[in-house]
């Protein structure tokens, strides 16, 4: 892995945001607040001093919020919306039976439920064949980052972010877990720095 040079974008808001609703690796597309955080996020990109878009891969996380995002990014940065990449290793944490409700409903058919997730929630696997807990997508995040080979420009999810911050900034994961990821800032990562721009 070279010295990282990495421009990191969460998608804009979904209606599941909005709502608390826990949304994982379910298809929510942008609301239009996301529309707008998008755009955003382009516009503030292109203004980044020397910013070179032409030396960076561009690549997104497949579910379609991302994806729109990637597109917005780009047109409001002044480029090609449809010029990146897929790439499946960067799709949001699965919360498997879980995805769809909100904490305050799944505490409700299961009191204690949720201070038993949050007492240890970097290792929490919610229920169900395709959950997966923080550390098993940070995993994943592993294998993103060895296959990183120059300047990227990525718009993924909250977890993935949460994992950048545990595995390049060294936060412990249940610390990692907890913190706010907004979706209208990029996050840089320069070397083994990491922070908001």
């Amino acid at each position: 892995m070279p010295d990282l040079d990495l421009f990191v974008i969460r998608h804009g808001e979904t209606s599941y945001n909005r709502e608390s609703r826990l949304q994982g690796a379910r298809d929510i597309g942008l609301n239009a607040l996301g529309l707008e955080q998008a755009a955003f996020n382009g516009k503030s990109l292109a203004a980044v001093p020397g910013f070179d878009a032409s030396r960076f891969d561009w690549v997104s996380s497949p579910l379609s919020r991302a994806r729109n995002t990637m597109e917005l990014v780009r047109e409001n940065a002044g480029l090609d919306p449809k010029a990146y990449r897929i790439e499946p290793l960067l799709i949001e944490v699965s919360f498997g039976d879980w995805e769809g409700f909100t904490p305050a409903e799944l505490e409700a058919s299961s009191p204690g439920i949720m201070a038993e997730r949050e007492d240890h929630k970097w290792t929490f696997r919610p229920p169900g064949e395709r959950a997966e807990s923080y550390e098993m997508m940070a995993q994943r995040v592993d294998a993103f980052l060895e296959s990183v080979s120059g300047p990227m420009v990525c718009v993924a999810h909250g977890g993935i972010i949460r994992a950048l911050f545990n595995r390049i900034g060294g936060m412990p994961g249940d610390e990692a877990s907890m913190i706010d990821v907004p979706q209208d800032r990029i996050l840089r990562i320069s070397g083994s720095t990491i922070g908001w721009i």
